[in-house]
């Protein structure tokens, strides 16, 4: 077996992925819970049994997703969700030193999926260690984005 070397060693923290993630689009709780809803709907107009396996994905996600509103049907959904997404994809902040940051898709999905309305900047920087890079004022004006969309849906 190879040893591993320091440069190839998957690192969220780090934001050190392997090739397998390149170029690929991460979906948020959420996103994937809108997705099962509309094909679990689909499989039953066609008198389909729902494997175990998508089951299980959906209770997890369900349980996870903390954008929901029963009232509003899924393509309001959808287009907030793609909104945040947007959103957090093309948010950028510039440095002190002139570097310009932006969000990483895993941290896009990762804020997407554990934000509440009441997130501390402390709090999202503790689970998603890679936020670490950008100032605090940064990081509460994603956060705001966020709050925002959740209360749009919310409400």
């Amino acid at each position: 077996m190879e040893a591993l070397t320091r440069s190839n060693v998957e690192d969220a923290a780090e934001l050190k992925f392997g090739s397998e993630f390149e170029d690929i689009d991460i979906l948020s709780n959420a996103q994937v819970a809108v997705i099962l809803q509309v094909s679990a709907r689909s499989a039953v107009n066609r008198d389909e049994e729902l494997h175990e396996v998508y089951r299980k994905t959906q209770k997890y996600v369900d349980r996870y997703n903390t954008m929901t509103n029963q009232e509003k049907n899924n393509q309001e959904l959808v287009k907030e969700l793609d909104n945040l997404q947007d959103a957090l994809t093309t948010f950028r902040k510039e440095t002190e030193n002139g570097e310009e940051l932006e969000l990483h898709g895993f941290e896009v999905a990762a804020l997407m999926n554990l934000v509440a309305t009441d997130t501390a900047v402390e709090e999202a920087t503790a689970l998603i260690p890679s936020l670490g890079r950008f100032p605090e004022v940064a990081i509460d004006e994603i956060l705001d984005l966020i709050r925002t969309t959740m209360i749009r849906i919310v409400s």
